[in-house]
């Protein structure tokens, strides 16, 4: 067992909500490496879908934006979504509650200075107008 899988199964049996956002992780790490354009294009994607307003505040300095599940689910769409769910063998509305809780942090902490690393979104840039600077991690 590797020191993460340690970590997170600790940290899964102190706290029942964190299961099911460890649960979602790796899948959520899956679609990202491949979605089209990596993080770059799913970021794009939440920007069309009406949530580019939430994805700029994960991304600039300020506090990071809520969403709800109903949000996340039409800027998904129910396709992506139901693949989502079942690769993390939760119920959509689990997974979606799931993903509005750790997916702020998540863009935030991958997205130093605006810019995505490479790995995460092939070093490409972010769509125009969510490139607002940072230094870190909030």
């Amino acid at each position: 067992m590797s020191l993460l899988d340690a970590v997170m199964s600790a940290a899964c049996r102190n706290n029942p909500e964190f299961s099911g956002q460890a649960r979602l992780l790796p899948v959520l790490i899956a679609q990202v490496d491949t979605y089209p354009g990596g993080l770059a294009g799913l970021i794009a994607k939440f920007q069309d879908g009406g949530l580019g307003e939430a994805m700029a505040s994960w991304i600039g300095t300020g506090p990071n934006q809520k969403v709800t599940a109903p949000q996340l689910r039409l800027a998904l769409g129910d396709d992506l979504v139901a693949q989502l769910a079942q690769s993390a063998d939760q119920d959509q509305d689990e997974m979606l509650r799931n993903l509005g809780a750790m997916l702020p942090s998540l863009v935030d902490y991958a997205t130093p200075d605006g810019v995505l690393p490479d790995g995460l979104g092939r070093g490409a840039s972010l769509p125009k107008g969510l490139s607002l600077g940072k230094s870190g991690p909030k």
